[in-house]
């Protein structure tokens, strides 16, 4: 149930920090995760108010992305990703501490007993070692902190073009709601304030914005040139690699990631490869208490997660 290193800590990244600052719970970079048909119309500036143009929107859109969630509100759910050394399914809920998530399938086989018994086990550590669960917290607010830099730096490291708009749908932004498409391509004039924005500068693609809420709905980008980490020295990320983030309202006034596609390559200190792939979904969202521990999700957890896999796995084989 382990994962190659070095796509495991990125993918986290972005995740977690989709998730941790406001895209999850608010994060990432729990940054995964490509084809949706939607309907589209033409799209004019004549159709947006004329004090509203397509970088005041991102201005405004971020504002709104980086703004505290309602912690108010915890949500349970599901995430399964597949990389290309197989699937892994977990039961995930938001506690006032960290991220509390346990597997319950492998390759969409449910856990055997001795599985399930090494996996209670892994969750259990963070309640035993106290020190176990202040990295987890730390680690998650450095991810968020990361990725809460890169939303701030969008209005600026990008330059934008309007193309049209598509229709909200479920696991994308709101139903029915409509969805700006902005390209984006770098801003020559932009000079990143350190590596974590440095990645900007190589990336062109696509927004979609909830024009009615200021929500993003969809980043989808692909690096056009090779991006070097101090001088090249660190490593270097090379260019073709994709990433796919989509966000949907899932009620409770949160938006929450619900998929995410990831295919980067790229060389870390001179020769260690890098090479991420990744297609991560998130479902099945329901409100969690809004005042667990971490120890109190780890109960959670063992107790719900045999009644949520068999009804996932149910609802999952229907659709086949």
């Amino acid at each position: 149930m382990s994962d190659n290193r070095n796509g495991t800590c990125s993918r986290l990244i972005l995740r977690r920090g989709l998730r941790n600052m406001r895209l999850r719970t608010r994060p990432v970079l729990r940054i995964l995760p490509f084809a949706l048909a939607l309907s589209s119309v033409p799209w004019t500036l004549a159709q947006q108010p004329k004090s509203e143009s397509p970088v005041e929107l991102v201005r405004k859109t971020v504002q709104n992305e980086v703004r505290p969630a309602n912690e108010r509100v915890k949500f349970m759910f599901i995430e399964r990703k597949e990389t290309p050394r197989g699937s892994q399914t977990k039961l995930l809920v938001e506690t006032r501490e960290a991220m509390a998530g346990m597997v319950i399938a492998v390759n969409d086989r449910p856990l055997t007993p001795e599985e399930r018994q090494a996996e209670i086990g892994r969750i259990e550590r963070f309640v035993k070692n106290p020190e176990e669960l202040k990295k987890k917290i730390k680690d998650e607010k450095e991810d968020a902190d990361r990725t809460a830099r890169i939303m701030k730096a969008l209005p600026d490291a990008f330059l934008y073009q309007p193309d049209g708009t598509e229709v909200g749908k479920e696991r994308l932004g709101k139903p029915g709601d409509e969805l700006v498409r902005l390209k984006f391509r770098p801003n020559p004039r932009y000079t990143p304030p350190s590596r974590v924005e440095l990645v900007l500068t190589g990336m062109e693609g696509t927004l979609l914005i909830d024009a009615n809420q200021h929500r993003l709905a969809r980043i989808d980008g692909k690096l056009v040139k090779e991006v070097g980490f101090g001088w090249g020295i660190l490593g270097h990320l090379n260019p073709g690699g994709h990433f796919l983030v989509d966000q949907s309202d899932v009620g409770y006034n949160r938006w929450e990631v619900t998929h995410m596609d990831l295919a980067i390559t790229g060389k870390l200190l001179f020769f260690k490869s890098l090479n991420i792939r990744s297609n991560e979904t998130y479902s099945n969202f329901r409100p969690a208490p809004s005042n667990l521990t971490f120890a109190q999700a780890v109960e959670l957890l063992k107790k719900e997660e045999a009644v949520v896999a068999q009804n996932y796995f149910n609802h999952e084989n229907q659709q086949k």
